[in-house]
């Protein structure tokens, strides 16, 4: 049986300056890359035409075609994570798998399962820092403690990088170590329930002129000013190391938005409660929230009569995508003005961003509903008139999204917005 290491692609479908595969290359066996469609986690998806599994599908086929030029091949597999183990181990000797790091509490459960069947056959699971600058102890307050709130955190953060930390991994020099064979056929969509919408997906390349008007545009959501970069760091098929290089150079407020997503990887990782649907501050827990679905299937359809709400959420429904600033604004407005569970917006939004990552996306929900980690009190609650003023005045964004705005058929605000104000007030 031939001996190899394993490579383990999760999140993280890029070749070029990638931590786990570097180290795995470097080992002294041949090196099997494979990807598992993992069904614990795709049986989850009611959408059975998710954009995120065709994302997924089309980064593999990338990987697969420059692998093919190497020789070599990515085995993808569908199924339970300790199923396609237990067949790998069978027909492969395997000494070490490799794989990057993952903070989510499903990938550390299944972590530890696939570590115990690799020890039972005298394998090991090692695995590395990839999605994120730093993580874990990297960046903590000088008792030792980890930081709670987001300013402290980023001087320190600050402080804490070197040249080290963004220094890329030199995969390419060692692509004659992996596993030479035929090429594997990679299941299509079909074969694992899913379907293809076939629109388009953000580019990955970085537009430098963007990033650098990043500071003055990013609130905007009527102009092009943001990187639509997420999905593609949610996924790994850009490095974080290289993204923070170009940040330093050209926008210190999009290197703030990196670190931000440091924040919320540190906030999982020490704080693992916030993944399992209990608030930062337990306290905030003991709020009592509406229950209204017809208010939430409206706040979810873009009806709730307040323009930049239902622009949002319609952006949202149809392209997967949602402005960061118009994010904040419907998101507290359906915790403060409608006082419904912020988990239930959290959930909404897992199920349609196509960038959807749990620790930022809970991240968000908790400070829209100020029961996260975040220094301002609970009595900030924005006024969607006022922040259409600032932020959409001559309305591009919202004329585009709710082209009906001036039509006797446009609903009347679900809310009154001083009612709605004085009622979470008095709630909270």
């Amino acid at each position: 049986m031939q001996q190899v290491n394993i490579f383990w692609f999760r999140r993280d479908l890029r070749l070029e300056d990638n931590a786990g595969l570097y180290h795995a290359l470097k080992s002294k066996h041949p090196v099997v890359p494979i990807f598992i469609f993992d069904s614990n986690i795709l049986n989850e998806l009611e959408d059975k035409a998710d954009r995120r599994v065709e994302f997924i599908h089309a980064a593999l086929e990338e990987i697969q075609e420059k692998l093919v030029k190497t020789g070599s091949s990515l085995e993808v597999y569908h199924g339970k994570p300790a199923d396609v183990y237990t067949t790998l181990l069978t027909k492969y000797k395997i000494e070490k798998v490799f794989t990057n790091h993952d903070y989510e509490p499903y990938a550390l459960e299944r972590e530890k399962l696939i570590g115990n069947l690799l020890k039972e056959h005298g394998a090991e699971l090692k695995t590395f820092k990839d999605q994120v600058i730093l993580e874990k102890e990297e960046v903590l307050k000088d008792d030792g403690k980890p930081y709670t709130v987001f300013t402290p955190y980023s001087r320190k953060w600050k402080a804490v990088l070197t040249d080290f930390h963004l220094k890329p991994y030199p995969t390419k020099k060692y692509f004659t170590n992996f596993f030479k064979q035929e090429a594997y056929k990679i299941p299509a969509l079909k074969e694992i329930g899913f379907e293809a919408v076939d629109q388009p997906f953000p580019s990955k390349n970085l537009n430098e002129e963007l990033i650098k008007k990043y500071g003055e545009q990013r609130n905007f959501p009527g102009i092009n000013g943001t990187s639509k970069l997420g999905v593609h760091l949610r996924f790994g098929t850009i490095s974080i190391r290289k993204l923070a290089t170009e940040a330093k150079e050209l926008s210190e407020t999009y290197l703030n938005e990196l670190i931000w997503r440091d924040f919320y990887h540190c906030i999982l990782w020490h704080f693992p409660q916030v993944g399992k649907g209990r608030a930062f501050k337990p306290e905030y827990d003991q709020i009592e929230w509406r229950q209204d679905k017809g208010e939430f299937d409206k706040w979810c359809a873009g009806q709730t009569g307040y323009p930049i709400v239902d622009a949002g959420m319609r952006e949202l429904n149809a392209t997967g995508f949602m402005h960061n600033r118009v994010r904040m604004i419907v998101a507290s407005f359906l915790c403060k003005h409608l006082l419904l569970d912020w988990r239930l917006g959290e959930v909404y939004f897992a199920k349609k961003l196509l960038d959807f990552d749990l620790a930022a996306n809970n991240g968000g929900w908790q400070w829209a509903a100020g029961s996260g980690c975040d220094a301002a009190p609970y009595f900030r609650i924005f006024n969607p008139r006022l922040q259409t003023e600032k932020f959409d005045k001559d309305l591009k964004y919202i004329r585009h999204w709710v082209p009906e705005l001036e039509n006797f058929d446009y609903p009347q605000p679900i809310v009154n917005h001083e009612f709605a104000r004085k009622r979470c007030l008095e709630v909270y």
